[in-house]
């Protein structure tokens, strides 16, 4: 992670009031409230230690207020590794253990930052609420809708700020390119369409189970998932193939580029949605679909995602997008910036060329540091989070029944189903069990 700099934080006091429908917080004090100055430290309690959570713990100490108490993980690998980088960036060197939940009791844990895999996203956030902690969690908000929903209850009722980690959402170049489409100059927007073409994924082959490796509690990694012996292929980055602990490149990805597409829509729910896909690539143990197309009905226009794994030719190549096309003009975005194509003898705008921002990390992150301080919401708030973490879930829950879901937005249910209504919610292991989850 390079140094950064004081330039990639332009622009993050703005991006706050950017984020829309955000709920209002009643006054709190601020973190460390009583000692002076604006650089008191904040002080981090990291649960999960692996690919995500050790690059955001690099990321966080980009801050120079920020010393991690202690870290969390259930392999003694990532352990060691949240040492080694506390110890780069020179850092005194913080507890580590294995039950999140000795993380939550600490009085010197201000912020909690949750990188752990999808199934173990939503009781650490809404147990950190309890405990009166603010939130940083990646995404997707959790592996299901309920729980995504009970995350955002226990926020408002808790009073927290938490933001949840798709960095996009603080890119300088995509806010501009959807404040123009949120202004009126291409239009009526009548589709929008994301796609992620990713020929960095390799097959994971088939593998036998096998005993769980040393220095691991295997016990704790399930959780609240259903009890299966230990195998490799299920573990660590890999949790993203398999139903009991993600949504596979849907909740990966698409969460990532549904949350941009959605930036320059209006802020509504779809109608309904349909998916059609499978493996068409990879010959592995894997569930979830290499190759999948998801269309979203909305009551003023269309959404379509689309994704599709390649097998690694070892080129590490990531092809990635999003286009709105409005009755004035269209808009095509990436990572390396946007284009405005327009008609010659349109007058709303000209066709014009944006170079991308750069990483959006330091910003997300930044943007988070300063709303526990002021108690504003984030950019990308639980309001935010559980709409775009909803719609990968829908469109998962099309593709498994095979059926187009019909979707009551104010129910959070799907209409006139009840198998696909049944994915919307989830049902932990014993002893596990989420506050304000509504079913399940």
């Amino acid at each position: 992670m390079k140094d950064i700099t004081r330039r990639k934080f332009i622009g993050h006091s703005a991006i706050a009031a950017i984020a829309a429908g955000t709920f209002t917080a009643p006054f709190i004090r601020s973190i460390r409230a009583g000692e002076p100055g604006a650089n008191d430290k904040i002080r981090l309690g990291l649960i999960g230690c692996g690919g995500m959570g050790q690059g955001d713990l690099k990321c966080f100490f980009g801050n120079p207020e920020i010393e991690c108490a202690v870290i969390a993980d259930i392999d003694d690998a990532h352990l060691a590794k949240g040492l080694e980088i506390c110890a780069d960036h020179n850092r005194k060197q913080p507890d580590t253990v294995k039950d999140f939940r000795r993380v939550l009791d600490r009085k010197d844990v201000d912020v909690v930052l949750i990188a752990t895999p999808d199934h173990w996203h939503a009781l650490p956030m809404v147990m950190a609420a309890q405990a009166g902690k603010d939130i940083y969690v990646e995404k997707p908000l959790a592996k299901t809708i309920d729980e995504g929903r009970a995350m955002l209850e226990a926020a408002k009722k808790h009073n927290r700020v938490v933001q949840m980690g798709s960095q996009w959402r603080s890119a300088a170049h995509i806010i501009e390119a959807t404040e123009i489409i949120k202004s009126g100059k291409l239009g009526h927007v009548s589709l929008a369409r994301a796609w992620a073409f990713l020929d960095w994924l390799p097959s994971i082959g088939h593998v036998a189970n096998s005993p769980v490796p040393s220095g691991v509690d295997y016990d704790m990694w399930l959780g609240p998932a259903q009890l299966r012996p230990f195998n490799a292929n299920h573990f660590h980055f890999n949790f993203r193939w398999f139903w009991d602990y993600a949504g596979g490149l849907m909740t990966d990805w698409g969460v990532h580029l549904l949350n941009i597409a959605s930036m320059g829509l209006p802020p509504q729910n779809p109608k309904s949605v349909t998916a059609a896909g499978g493996k068409f690539i990879l010959d592995d143990d894997s569930e979830t679909p290499d190759s999948l197309v998801t269309v979203y009905d909305y009551p003023t226009c269309q959404l379509i995602w689309e994704h599709r794994a390649g097998l690694n030719n070892g080129l590490n190549n990531r092809s990635w997008g999003i286009e709105w096309h409005g009755t004035e003009g269209n808009i095509i975005l990436n990572d390396a910036g946007y284009e405005i194509v327009t008609e010659p003898k349109k007058a709303n705008i000209l066709s014009q060329k944006k170079k991308g921002s750069g990483d959006p990390r330091p910003a997300h992150v930044r943007n988070f540091l300063d709303c526990c301080k002021s108690r504003q919401q984030p950019a990308l708030n639980l309001e935010v989070g559980h709409r775009v973490s909803t719609l990968a879930h829908l469109g998962n829950i099309a593709y498994r029944t095979g059926r187009k879901i019909v979707w009551d937005d104010v129910a959070e249910k799907v209409v006139d189903d009840r198998e696909a209504d049944k994915m919307v919610s989830v049902k932990y292991r014993k002893p596990w069990h989420l506050p304000y989850l509504r079913r399940g």
